[in-house]
């Protein structure tokens, strides 16, 4: 019995069966297997690339990404934490002044 491995596709490859799909002159099932691809597999690369093609265009103008890391209460709030943590340990192990 032998096992067959998973094919794994590039982003490049990606769009292309979905672009394929978008164009709508072929069917679903003939991109597939074509490509050799489940045909649900293609719907759902033909669903992703609807839903995020808006984001291709977007610019300097576009919304900011959040960065997690700057976030100052975050921050505050994690050195709080590990400060009672601390305090918790030194009481514990009896290293308390």
């Amino acid at each position: 019995m032998s096992e067959s491995k998973r094919k794994i596709f590039t982003g490049a490859q990606k769009a292309k069966v979905a672009l394929e799909a978008v164009r709508g002159t072929k069917t679903i099932n003939e991109i597939a297997q074509e490509h050799g691809v489940h045909p649900t597999q293609v719907g759902q690369w033909k669903k992703e690339l609807m839903d995020n093609a808006g984001s291709l265009f977007e610019g300097k103008r576009g919304p900011k990404p959040v960065n997690a890391q700057n976030d100052p209460d975050r921050l505050y709030a994690k050195i709080g934490q590990l400060n009672m943590e601390l305090d918790w340990l030194k009481k514990k192990s009896g290293l308390s002044l």
